[in-house]
């Protein structure tokens, strides 16, 4: 044991560091028992309100949920996938470090791994695992709530040192981490972030295949990609659960297909091109890499003491808060709809990126900047059409992913990666002069860069929004027809977001000059590696925490009860949680856009919500019955028991109850067909729900299978509720059509009469429906997805072959040693 401490006593000091870094970095909240406020984890609660119930309940978490958008399964809101080695991985993470230590300590430690990997002494390694860390949308990804890609860019770094390991010959050990981090990867349920680290992995084997058949050996090559590929396999089968039921259900949410020839901009897979590309980084923008405010930060930026706008402004009488208000939401100038921060990899680390670019001879810097350069490119969208069309028409899956921006994500690995290779070498190589005339080159292309950004910002930004002159326009009809006034305020805010792009460009230069320094004082030997080392992660740590701060700070943590306040319930709605109905719906148009916003959900069954992943075809329904005007008709078919407004002058909440719901499923008195999803939209745009059906025609056989008759006295209803399992009793003297006020998804629906399976079909563009026989019968459906219970028991031997294998990469690691420990 004394033995193993010595030898791996570096590692240890490095992981203290990390845990004194990460918990110091969110001391004060975790001293006070405050919790990180994030906006998409609490739209997460809400959505996940009835699975929570159900499972505290009866221990078993349902996999369909009624809670949003009249109904959907629950893969991509919760689910436990409990044969899956690596939840309860994650498991262990969450429960012994506070959220987010848990994430910003999954960054430093895989970034550790692949500088380790790289061949990097331990505090080069550490010093490079901070700079990929501390990159600015780590955290601001944090702050907005996006756990799941949080976690998915974490495990970036050790799926790289993993393949590295392969391709150098350690197929065992690396082909295990690979099959391991990979799997965590995939069950970190961020497929957009995996499919961009896929495309950096995909460049780097092909310059691997390029330099084994220049050197001959390919045999050794394929033999490692053989690993990979196994290593791969495994992955996937170890998350099968996840993948399969994401699959499958892909084809139906707003990624598939769209249903209907007329939807305008539809795309025949995929989201729409102009949604897509909503967020694309300004080719400009780009500066904010070393110089984070030269765009002005994020949205809501705090107007500077001295600006020159708030003084105008409150000089013209505007009140001073209103007036920072004013100002802080308008500094940011880029053309993104808005952003919670800059992409910032650090100034430091673009001084060593550039010399790498010039020092760095080793093949892997033509994979880095390879990745760079896709990763900047398509982070363009709609600034670089030509690159970004061709990869949104023609690569598989690229047209599914919105927030195209985030691919950068590949770029704030590559950059650290190799501006610590080019310190590796500026340490090891001996011939000093020559290194520091590469240093002294990347210090004037980088610093010179930056001079000019102090001195003559307007040379490269123009500091005015795509839409200034309509700004301004708006600003004279604020300020009643005052065009000198309008045009005084946009000249100032332009002054403003100089004076802050100018002081970030200053801020950026020092740390640039105190790299240079410090290269400086270890090319002439001054001090040593291990020492130059720290101090390069110090002067990172320095640069790169106060700009993190200015995004996830403590501010944004509140207490545990303050959240809990979060949802507190108006009056309206603890007057409808009084309704015990088990199954009912709710409309809320007192929220600003209810299709966009999940907080009636976390009361009661909505009609709207919030979730990237909703089914296409409610998606169709509300751009086609609800946008223009509320269609009351389909209130109804949805068994929209109440309808919640606001009035337009106080904003007060109120509600009614709809007395034309149809209630939980009914018998129709006539069905029309109608032969394909356009006409069946165009049919229930004005159609009386409780009397007719309208039917795709592709269902008529299954609908006449019985002579259907009509009995005015049936009834049928709703008896037992749960999200995958509801009962009705039904009562009738004829065969009749029934329609069920339940969303239509056969992926994993059945439907039993009497504890037989039955055919039903689909009714009213979105609702089950079935023809129930004469007499007296238990209806019942049930959501029982062989995509979830199948994939989990692949889950379950995949996990089993992934622990042998780990098992079997720790043997081979501890026998290569033996020999060492024998010879010591």
């Amino acid at each position: 044991m004394n033995n193993w401490i010595k030898r791996n006593s570096e590692h240890l000091i490095v992981a203290a560091i990390f845990l004194v870094l990460t918990f110091a970095y969110f001391f004060n909240p975790i001293m006070q028992g405050k919790i990180l406020y994030q906006g998409d984890v609490l739209q997460a609660q809400a959505m996940q309100k009835e699975i929570m119930d159900v499972k505290e309940a009866t221990g078993h978490a349902p996999l369909w949920t009624n809670q949003m958008f009249g109904g959907m399964p629950s893969y991509q809101i919760w689910a436990k996938y409990g044969k899956n080695l690596t939840t309860y991985v994650i498991d262990v993470l969450k429960t012994v470090f506070p959220n987010p230590v848990d994430t910003i300590l999954l960054y430093l430690f895989g970034a550790y791994l692949l500088f380790c990997t790289l061949k990097l002494n331990r505090w080069l390694a550490a010093a490079g695992a901070v700079a990929f860390a501390f990159s600015s949308y780590n955290f601001i990804y944090i702050d907005a709530g996006h756990a799941n890609q949080a976690y998915a860019i974490a495990f970036f770094a050790p799926i790289v040192a993993g393949i590295i390991m392969t391709l150098r010959g350690q197929y065992i050990t690396g082909g295990a981490l690979t099959a391991f981090f990979l799997a965590m990867e995939i069950r970190s349920n961020h497929v957009q972030m995996t499919f961009y680290l896929l495309l950096a992995i995909i460049i780097l084997v092909c310059i691997e295949l390029y330099h084994a058949i220049k050197a001959k050996q390919t045999q050794p090559f394929f033999k490692s990609v053989a690993y990979l590929f196994a290593a791969t396999i495994l992955a996937v089968i170890v998350n099968a659960g996840s993948l399969w039921t994401t699959f499958e259900y892909s084809h139906y949410t707003i990624r598939g297909k769209p249903n209907l020839k007329s939807e305008k901009g539809a795309t025949s897979s995929g989201l729409d091109k102009e949604y897509a590309y909503n967020w694309s980084q300004g080719v400009a923008e780009c500066f904010t890499f070393f110089i984070p405010n030269a765009y002005g930060g994020g949205s809501a930026t705090p107007a500077a003491e001295n600006s020159e706008t708030v003084k105008l402004l409150t000089g013209k009488n505007v009140d001073p808060a209103q007036a920072e208000q004013f100002v802080g939401q308008r500094m940011y100038w880029g053309n993104k709809p808005g952003t919670s921060g800059p992409w910032y990899f650090g100034a430091i680390v673009f001084f060593l990126f550039v010399l790498g670019l010039i020092i760095v001879k080793h093949r892997i810097k033509w994979w880095l900047l390879s990745a760079v350069l896709l990763s900047v490119f398509l982070s363009f969208g709609k600034n670089l059409p030509f690159l970004s069309d061709i990869f949104f028409n023609y690569f598989p899956l690229y047209n599914k992913f919105r927030a195209v921006e985030s691919i950068l994500v590949i770029a704030s690995l590559c950059f650290p990666i190799l501006g610590f290779l080019a310190l590796n070498e500026v340490f090891v190589n001996r011939d000093k002069p020559y290194i520091f005339k590469k240093v002294k080159l990347a210090f004037y292309i980088t610093g010179g860069l930056t001079l000019l950004m102090i001195a003559l910002p307007g040379l490269f930004l123009s500091f005015k929004t795509a839409d200034h002159q309509t700004f301004i326009s708006g600003l004279t009809q604020a300020f009643q027809g005052n065009a000198t006034m309008a045009n005084q305020v946009a000249n100032a805010l332009v002054q403003d977001r100089q004076a802050l792009e100018r002081a970030d460009a200053i801020r950026t230069l020092i740390f640039i000059a105190l790299a240079f320094g410090l290269l400086y004082i270890v090319i002439k030997q001054k001090i040593s590696t291990t020492f130059a080392a720290l101090a390069f992660m110090g002067i990172i740590l320095v640069d790169m925490w106060s700009v993190d701060k200015r995004y996830l700070k403590d501010d944004n943590f509140i207490p545990k009860e303050e959240l809990g306040r979060a949802y507190t319930p108006r009056e309206v709605d603890e007057f409808i949680m009084r309704d015990k109905d088990p199954d009912f719906r709710v409309i809320d148009l007192s929220l600003q856009d209810p299709f966009h916003d999940s907080r009636s959900s976390y009361f009661y069954k909505t009609v709207g919500g919030f979730h990237s992943a909703r089914l296409r075809r409610f998606d169709e329904l509300v751009e086609n019955q609800f946008t223009k005007s509320i269609n009351e008709d389909v209130l109804d078919m949805l068994n929209t028991k109440y309808i919640i407004t606001a009035d337009p002058k106080t904003g007060m909440a109120s509600m009614h109850a709809n007395a034309t719901a149809c209630g939980h499923a009914w018998f129709v008195k006539s069905v029309k067909y109608v032969k394909d999803a356009d006409e069946e939209m165009l049919a229930i745009s004005s159609f009386n729900p409780k009397e007719e059906a309208m039917i795709d025609q592709k269902y008529k056989s299954t609908v006449e299978a019985k002579p259907i008759s009509i009995d005015p006295n049936a009834t049928i209803t709703l008896t037992s509720y749960t999200p995958e399992h509801l009962t009705y009793q039904t009562g009738s003297t004829a065969n009749q059509v029934a329609i069920f006020s339940e969303i239509y998804y056969d992926k994993g629906w059945k439907m039993l009469i009497d504890g037989v399976e039955q055919p039903y079909y689909r009714a009213n563009y979105l609702l089950r429906a079935a023809t129930i026989p004469l007499g007296n019968h238990k209806v019942e459906f049930i959501f029982h997805p062989t995509s979830y219970y199948a994939g989990e028991n692949i889950s379950l031997a995949g996990s089993i072959i992934l622990v042998l294998a780990l098992a079997g990469a720790v043997y081979v690691e501890r026998k290569k040693k033996q020999p060492e420990a024998k010879k010591a």
